[in-house]
């Protein structure tokens, strides 16, 4: 399997700061469920629609730009939950607009909601869909949006 046929099956899942600890942070926003709880929702319905994910979860921005710079040869789209650094980092927006895969942003919790600060973000202008306040089924959404996307 070349990069090329390799990418048209993968879906690369990033989420950033903080998301390690889904289950147990604030669980009146954010909910009972665990990153691996999403990590299996994601997989499941990529399976669906014959695709594979990869999963990243970092505390550390540069490796979240490395993951989507990589992503340029191993991924037909990006879900990316950046969590704080939705709200902080060009570095991150500007890597999901150099890399032009088919890209979906999720929050967990509405945002809108939420903090004024947490109301703009960084990578909104760069991606085709916004999902917040939809829980972890928001990346089950993601995903759903992605397959029909890259199969159109």
């Amino acid at each position: 399997m070349n990069d090329e046929t390799a990418a048209a099956g993968n879906i690369l899942v990033l989420n950033g700061p903080n998301l390690n600890l889904l289950g147990t942070r604030e669980p009146a926003v954010y909910g009972s469920s665990t990153l691996e709880d999403v990590q299996e929702l994601a997989a499941a319905a990529a399976r669906s629609f014959g695709f594979s994910v990869e999963f990243l979860q970092s505390n550390h921005e540069g490796v979240l730009v490395d993951a989507l710079h990589a992503a340029r040869t191993t991924a037909a789209g990006i879900v990316i939950n950046a969590g704080a650094y939705t709200h902080t980092s060009v570095a991150i927006r500007d890597a999901l607009a150099g890399i032009s895969l088919p890209a979906v942003e999720v929050h967990i919790s509405n945002v809108h909601k939420r903090e004024e600060f947490r109301h703009f973000s960084y990578l909104s202008a760069v991606v085709d869909v916004v999902i917040a306040g939809a829980g972890i089924h928001g990346y089950e959404l993601a995903i759903n949006y992605l397959a029909s996307a890259l199969r159109h």
